[in-house]
């Protein structure tokens, strides 16, 4: 699968886009592809590069639709709508992750993800976090990063999780609006479908409700859990509503 390429049709049906706004990413070169002959093709492992930097640069009305498209494709893979009740628990958030530094922040937040006992290379996943990193910055405004590798990794992870760190101090991550981050999520999904929507559902949830200054307010790790599912519920019953 990570070898995988697509055809045009195909990538589009992937990244939900119409095969026109398709064609201008490519006439602008503003997608990665390759030509063969006359033939575009897109490699599957620079697309879910591309796909989840957009994902974090989304706003507003394009990504509430691209998260109810990515909603419809993986109902066949999920037992409920809500995904964090699965992915996260109280003991899975460190509410005073001593970070100074953004490569320590890495350092934490993989130290965290293997506590879980569901890493299978703690090695492998920081290499793979550092690289992401190094492409582009996964910080978002707000105060918040969503940490993922460039590509889901099907063999790294035992089953899909969420770890979350509130660092002490503020750090300098790299983010769009140029502040501080206080929030790091890391997202271990090695289901391609999966990472994507859960990328969308959480940057939602970081638009749509009060769920970053609860965060930072919260007193404890049971707080700061408790919020997400609040949270993660609001964008939910928004979205319920909006479908009525």
């Amino acid at each position: 699968m990570p070898y995988r390429t697509f055809n045009p049709s195909e990538v589009a049906r992937y990244l939900h886009l119409s095969r026109a706004d398709l064609d201008r990413l490519v006439k602008n070169q503003a997608i990665p592809f390759e030509k063969h002959g006359e033939r575009v093709v897109f490699r599957k492992t620079q697309i879910d590069t591309w796909a989840s930097q957009r994902i974090l640069g989304l706003e507003g009305r394009p990504l509430a639709e691209y998260h109810q498209q990515t909603s419809q494709d993986t109902r066949p893979i999920l037992a409920h709508a809500e995904m964090l009740p699965e992915m996260i628990r109280p003991e899975y958030i460190e509410p005073a992750l001593a970070a100074k530094t953004k490569s320590s922040v890495v350092h934490g937040m993989v130290a965290l993800a293997t506590k879980t006992g569901r890493v299978c290379d703690p090695q492998v996943l920081l290499a793979g976090l550092e690289a992401r990193e190094a492409l582009c910055s996964t910080g978002l405004p707000g105060g918040l990063a969503l940490l993922h590798t460039r590509q889901p990794e099907i063999y790294l992870f035992e089953t899909s999780f969420i770890v979350l760190g509130r660092t002490i101090q503020a750090i300098p991550f790299g983010a769009p609006d140029g502040q501080p981050t206080h929030l790091f999520f890391l997202l271990a999904v090695p289901d391609d479908r999966l990472h994507l929507h859960l990328l969308a559902r959480l940057c939602l949830m970081a638009q749509k409700t009060a769920m970053l200054e609860e965060l930072l307010q919260a007193g404890d790790a049971e707080a700061m859990y408790q919020c997400l599912l609040a949270s993660e519920a609001a964008v939910l019953e928004g979205r319920r509503g909006e479908e009525a």
